[in-house]
């Protein structure tokens, strides 16, 4: 995942890099730095992480292990290389570690060989999160006489390898940790889950989410779970957007024989989710809901079952499903990583909001949370950003915070700049952005909002977006430094756009606001770069705007302005002394 560097983060890392020296290897080490408490050693690497300075340089500083000791360490999607992380993690005693999507080749054969040869960190070890790691297997081989698997580190008891390339066989080595709780092998490469008896006593949660190459009949399936008498939460939810009927169908039969089978079957069990189980009834669901009096979640998005009446009796019952806005939104909490349920949990969330009439920031949040979790995917920015427009519009967005429409603004803008050729997100985003009060009073990005819906100009001319966008344009440049105004009027293109509109509008003898918009956002940046205009003058407003041009422009076609400019003066007398942009 690529960060781009703030302002704020090129800061930290000059500060970092004033209090360090460098090893030979040029990984940076702390000149002088007193024993930090383990909770502020493990918030600085936090930090670093979070803030996108954490790398194979920076992360020497934690070589340190007497100054800087680390309890929990968070490295998730940062370039550390194996060896860095060796050296800088690997001797600390650690209790956590979350190594998730780390990019540049470290694989979990890494981790487990570099933490295993801390005779420490084999005990002291509880949770592990490596989710988009490649295992490399072959890897987990003999080290100095001694097999190094996952097993090495005996005591996990949270083991998460999401969306990884999991194998039977390292099933099979995990399976015999013996304190192991909680255990996500989603999106991996498993087909077979017999090896789940071997911790049937200790195992509490187990999340299986869309495992492709499982390989299991349905009755083969209910034995083991059938066997797993310790489970409290089990996840066996599909996506529906990534399979055929024919996949999922051995699945979607273990369901529904759970569903109807006996409460003695994980007797235990007061969370299950099978979101996207298409084949399963209304009625196997109130089957299942009035067996397990304890029942405290249910998964049932895209299942198609989520109005089942039974579940609007139990009050502590938390319900993922579309029936209504208290289960949609818990969708958007509980599958934050997950994007089929996101995508469609968005689309429902957008039918909620199409007529609402009070702000609601707590829907923004989820919405924006959805965007930022899943930066490359079309289909969630599609009807994200049609949700940000119906949650902010009109007056909604001046009861927003700030922040949150600061942040919002933001992913809209990342999502122009990523989706340049959709014309559905560039025109959610346009209708988004044109608000008084967010261009006028919340800050962000003006200079490349304004370039990104220039640039939009290029290719569509459907007169209500292009109105707006104009209108847009026009407020955005006079927000601009005068640095950004200058750079802005150099951009030849973005002046023959606006140029066109007017020339367009002048060709058809037509004033309308975008006219108006177009001529003033050609004021602002003519401030500072003289341009060519060509004017037109049957509206008294559009003269006052004309002249202001003229006066502040160097212009190539001298024989047009010098006739215009004439007429001008000779026709209208009174509005030469008026030099204001806005009537």
């Amino acid at each position: 995942m690529d960060r781009e560097c703030t302002p704020y983060t090129t800061l930290n890392y000059k500060y970092l890099d004033a209090l360090c020296s460098r090893r030979a290897d040029g990984s940076m080490c702390l000149s002088w730095a007193p024993i930090l408490p383990q909770e502020m050693a493990d918030h600085l690497l936090l930090k670093m992480a979070t803030k996108g300075i954490l790398n194979d340089t920076t992360v020497g500083i934690f070589q340190n292990c007497k100054e800087l000791h680390l309890h929990r360490a968070f490295i998730r999607c940062c370039p550390v290389s194996a060896e860095a992380f060796r050296l800088a993690l690997c001797p600390h005693r650690l209790q956590e570690l979350d190594a998730s999507w780390v990019p540049g080749g470290l694989t979990g054969a890494n981790i487990v060989s570099g933490l295993a040869s801390n005779p420490v960190c084999r005990s002291s070890l509880q949770r592990l999160y490596l989710t988009g790691l490649h295992v490399d297997r072959e890897s987990l081989v003999e080290d100095g006489g001694t097999r190094v698997g996952f097993s090495s580190l005996h005591g996990l008891r949270m083991l998460n390898l999401a969306h990884t390339d999991l194998t039977d066989a390292v099933l099979e080595d995990i399976c015999t940790l013996p304190q192991l709780e909680s255990l996500d092998i989603s999106c991996s490469a498993v087909s077979k889950l017999t090896a789940l008896l071997d911790c049937k006593n200790t195992l509490r949660s187990v999340i299986i989410h869309r495992l492709q190459q499982l390989d299991m009949s349905p009755d083969r399936l209910l034995f083991v779970f059938s066997q797993l008498h310790a489970i409290r939460h089990l996840d066996f939810s599909e996506d529906h957007f990534a399979v055929g009927d024919s996949d999922r169908r051995d699945g979607d039969e273990t369901v529904r024989q759970l569903l109807n089978g006996s409460p003695q079957v994980l007797p235990s069990l007061v969370s299950l989710d099978i979101s996207g189980r298409r084949r399963i009834t209304g009625a196997a669901v109130r089957s299942f809901v009035v067996a397990r009096g304890g029942l405290v979640f249910l998964g049932l998005l895209a299942t198609g079952t989520s109005s089942c009446d039974i579940l609007s009796s139990h009050k502590n019952l938390k319900v993922t499903g579309e029936a209504n806005e208290n289960q949609v939104c818990e969708a958007l909490r509980r599958y934050r990583d997950r994007e089929c349920f996101i995508r469609e949990a968005l689309v429902h969330l957008y039918n909620l909001t199409t007529d609402i009439d009070k702000p609601r920031p707590d829907m923004l949040k989820l919405v924006l949370s959805g965007m930022q979790n899943h930066p490359t995917s079309l289909h969630v920015y599609l009807v994200a950003t049609a949700c940000v427009f119906n949650l902010t519009t009109q007056d909604l967005a001046v009861a927003m915070p700030v922040s949150l429409l600061s942040s919002t603004v933001t992913q809209l803008l990342y999502a122009m700049k990523t989706f340049p050729n959709h014309q559905q997100v560039q025109k959610n985003c346009l209708m988004a952005l044109c608000s008084d009060y967010i261009l006028q009073d919340i800050p962000f990005d003006k200079y490349l909002a304004a370039t990104l819906v220039i640039n939009w100009l290029r290719s569509h001319e459907d007169p209500t977006l292009q109105r707006m966008a104009v209108a847009v344009i026009s407020i955005l440049v006079a927000k601009l430094s005068t640095e950004e105004t200058a750079q802005l009027g150099k951009d030849v293109f973005i002046m023959k756009q606006l140029l066109a509109i007017v020339q367009q509008k002048a060709m058809a003898g037509v004033v309308d606001s975008t006219m108006k918009f177009a001529l003033s956002a050609l004021w602002n940046l003519t401030d500072e770069m003289p341009t060519v205009l060509e004017s037109y003058y049957t509206e008294p407003s559009i003269q006052r705007k004309v002249l202001g041009l003229l006066v502040g422009s160097v212009c190539v076609y001298v024989v047009l302005l010098v006739r215009n400019v004439i007429f001008f003066f000779f026709s209208h007398v009174p509005y030469a002394k008026s030099m204001s942009l806005f009537v």
